[in-house]
């Protein structure tokens, strides 16, 4: 990597292994993240007066979130459950304005 003046600065890659049990199990998450009722969402608005101006008239509130499948390793339901708090409180979701409801099942 080059820095402003032509110097070349060392970039350094830490990863880390998180060691798993000889328990653990694959399981699928799925996470649903909508926006806080108080929170006004312009998106939901601008699809419903779309929907209106194509003559869906009796549409009369629309709320825009997102869905997130996750599929993680862990020792039990509620070892994933709280990883994905976890993440979901640090990067899927803004937990000043949205909420989120997160769906955790063993993989087949």
């Amino acid at each position: 990597m080059r820095a402003k003046y032509g110097r070349i600065i060392p970039v350094l890659f830490f990863f880390t292994a998180v060691a798993q049990s000889a328990n653990a199990r694959l399981y699928n998450a799925k996470v649903y993240v909508t926006l806080r009722p108080s929170v006004l969402d312009p998106a939901g608005k601008a699809v419903r007066s779309g929907l209106s101006h194509m003559g869906y008239d009796n549409i009369s509130k629309i709320r825009i979130g997102k869905y997130i499948e996750v599929d993680l390793t862990a020792d039990s339901e509620d070892s994933a459950q709280q990883q994905l708090d976890k993440i979901c409180d640090q990067l899927l979701a803004n937990p000043v304005i949205e909420n989120y409801r997160i769906e955790v099942l063993a993989a087949a």
